[in-house]
């Protein structure tokens, strides 16, 4: 694994639960790991005591300061310090390069292989190939931030029928690519992933998910500590809404689901306007010759 990249395990209050870190052992993972968690956490104790000098610790009234929550509420319950505090513990630690992970993960998937085919294959023991082509990319694509996929990203199988496989689509969220020269502000109490890709994305900067990896995680809010709870208490409604607030013109609230199935369930999800969201990247064979 390369020398000046490290995961980043973001966690709070969950010692006992931070799935991701075994999951990256069984998978292989011989780099750099450690568990970023803010000097609010009561449970640093145990933290320290599973994870020793892995631990990484910061100031959670410091980042406040210099976060912009996007509402009044007076709280810190959110991700989003830790999310930004990563560039700086980056350069702690010596690397240039990470990714940030939540502590979820059950475990990591090869959508495509080799041919192109679509496949569904569980890594076990070649992680670190996987991280280092994820990093590769992103510094050969000139890209912001990259991310792996997820399940939702997947449904309905092969996203393109029609012969040319799409491999890549324009948003990043959960797991973050990152590299320390190119830093990014996150803001907004919830949705900050979502807020930031559509944000600089506007303004021009590239933010790509890689369909051909995946990671798989426990179902969301149904883990005590994390994110969790701040969910439960305010509703889908409310997170969604910070990315409304941040590009009123090109993002607004809908209903995700579909509701002519067994259960008719959906739930209030935010919705993009790609076409009024980011500028479009033209392939290279539609260049005009120069004269």
């Amino acid at each position: 694994m390369r020398d000046d990249f490290c995961v980043f395990i973001l966690t709070h209050g969950r010692p006992d639960r931070v799935h991701t870190y075994d999951t990256l052992m069984k998978s292989g993972y011989t780099g750099k790991v450690y568990i970023v968690i803010d000097d609010e956490d009561k449970q640093v104790d145990g933290y320290r005591e599973r994870f020793g000098d892995k631990v990484l610790q910061f100031c959670k009234a410091e980042w406040a300061a210099k976060t912009d929550e996007g509402d009044n509420f007076q709280h810190r319950k959110a991700i989003v310090y830790a999310r930004n505090a990563c560039w700086e513990l980056a350069k702690q630690v010596g690397c240039r390069y990470f990714v940030q992970f939540d502590d979820d993960y059950t475990s990591f998937f090869i959508r495509y292989d080799s041919k192109g085919n679509y496949v569904s294959g569980m890594i076990r023991r070649n992680i670190n190939d996987v991280l280092n082509a994820m990093q590769d990319f992103g510094e050969v694509s000139k890209s912001s931030a990259i991310a792996m996929s997820q399940g939702g990203d997947h449904i309905g199988g092969d996203p393109d029928s029609s012969g040319e496989k799409q491999r890549l689509s324009r948003k990043c969220m959960n797991s973050w690519f990152c590299d320390v020269e190119k830093p990014i502000a996150f803001f907004g109490h919830m949705n900050e992933d979502v807020s930031a890709y559509v944000t600089y994305g506007h303004r021009g900067q590239l933010f790509f998910t890689s369909l051909q990896a995946m990671l798989v995680q426990k179902p969301t809010q149904t883990t005590p500590g994390g994110m969790s709870d701040l969910y439960l208490s305010s509703g889908t409604y409310q997170k969604s809404f910070y990315t409304v607030m941040a590009n009123p013109s090109c993002v607004q609230i809908g209903a995700m689901g579909d509701p002519r199935a067994v259960n008719g369930a959906t739930r209030i999800h935010h919705k993009i306007n790609w076409h009024k969201a980011v500028p479009k990247i033209i392939d290279e064979k539609y260049r005009k010759a120069r004269q």
